[in-house]
């Protein structure tokens, strides 16, 4: 940031209009801009040539590229990154998207896991761009467990929390499953979890069954290992993290292989491979945080950029993120007060129900 301010303090103030023009032209339709069109637009008499000797220093400085021999220029990323950090001005959401924004958290009774869903599909809509919303992990402790069976391969195991929160998660359960050895591992759980969290009952799981190993069916000890093994390393409870507006990302892109990118990332996302790394890319900064292009690996092949904050409970720690992905010019002046609003808005919710 450091080094774009002063690249951007030693141009004069003829170059640094020029540049402004270029880039807000290029996010405005995605268009490359030309000498002809910038000289349209000045106040002051400038010339074409003398427009053309402007952008080619600033395509010298690696702040411009031209896409086509013929044609004007476009932003590099290097270019986007400074007239972010330096130039452009950030206020506050239109009234419109606040209220957009604010009717998915009006159900005072709905749950969080809901809420968080329609955040997620009220900031793709309003922004027009792809939406992660990074859930919490749940600390409250459970109350009750039972199992479903949903066919001879498929059941479900199901967690009810203390607070009403309640999470189901697919599996496949051991061979020879009877209605009985479900109805025994569910007994056997309920009459251990009373106040525990997730991890606590995980830790004392191995040692009741190993001293208790006569009083339970093999059937049902085999059950109780393999549901809850799909909780095994959530901590205090499974982060999800909520993709929403996939197609509004994939139709901005108009070459069959950014297509394909694209797709590999929301792939990857929606298998949950980079939960971590998003939360971190959140977390590493206060605030809004801007990602451009190829400057974080989990979105570099795609070539989009991340607009992403934390959001945080009542002690002021990061318990998830929300964010918009898009193509690398996005509207930042817009998105940027998005974000940060929402995650504002989700950080409050959540202290509130703590």
């Amino acid at each position: 940031m450091k080094k774009s301010s002063t690249v951007l303090d030693d141009m004069n103030d003829r170059s640094r209009e020029v540049f402004r023009r270029v880039v807000e032209g290029y996010l405005a339709n995605g268009d490359p801009v030309g000498s002809r069109t910038l000289t349209r637009d000045f106040s002051e008499k400038v010339s074409a040539a003398t427009i053309r000797n402007v952008m080619q220093d600033l395509e010298y400085m690696g702040l411009l590229g031209s896409p086509h021999i013929s044609a004007g220029r476009i932003p590099t990323q290097l270019g986007l990154r400074m007239f972010v950090d330096g130039m452009i001005e950030i206020g506050d959401p239109t009234e419109v998207d606040r209220e957009k924004i604010d009717a998915t958290m009006g159900d005072a009774g709905a749950d969080v896991s809901g809420i968080l869903d329609r955040v997620g599909s009220a900031l793709s809509g309003v922004t027009q761009g792809a939406s992660l919303v990074l859930t919490p992990k749940h600390e409250a402790p459970i109350k009750h467990i039972e199992f479903v069976s949903l066919s001879q391969d498929r059941a479900l195991v199901v967690l009810v929390f203390s607070d009403g929160h309640v999470e189901n998660r697919l599996f496949s359960p051991p061979p020879g499953q009877t209605p009985s050895s479900m109805r025994e591992a569910a007994n056997f759980l309920n009459a251990l979890v009373e106040g525990k969290t997730i991890s606590e009952l995980q830790r004392t799981i191995a040692q009741e069954i190993n001293q208790r190993r006569q009083e339970i069916d093999i059937l049902a000890q085999q059950l109780v290992e393999s549901g809850l093994a799909l909780w095994q390393g959530d901590g205090e409870g499974p982060e999800r993290l909520i993709v929403r507006g996939r197609s509004n990302l994939i139709n901005a892109e108009g070459e069959a292989e950014n297509v394909e990118l694209i797709r590999q990332l929301f792939d990857d996302l929606e298998r949950k491979r980079d939960i971590a790394e998003f939360l971190e890319l959140a977390d590493a900064g206060d605030g809004v945080r801007i990602f451009i292009g190829s400057e974080n690996k989990l979105f570099s092949l795609s070539g989009s950029s991340l607009v992403v904050s934390p959001y945080m409970n009542a002690d002021r720690k990061v318990i998830g993120a929300v964010g918009v992905i898009g193509p690398t010019r996005l509207n930042y002046g817009r998105i940027v007060p998005i974000v940060n609003y929402t995650a504002q808005l989700v950080g409050k919710l959540i202290s509130n129900r703590s």
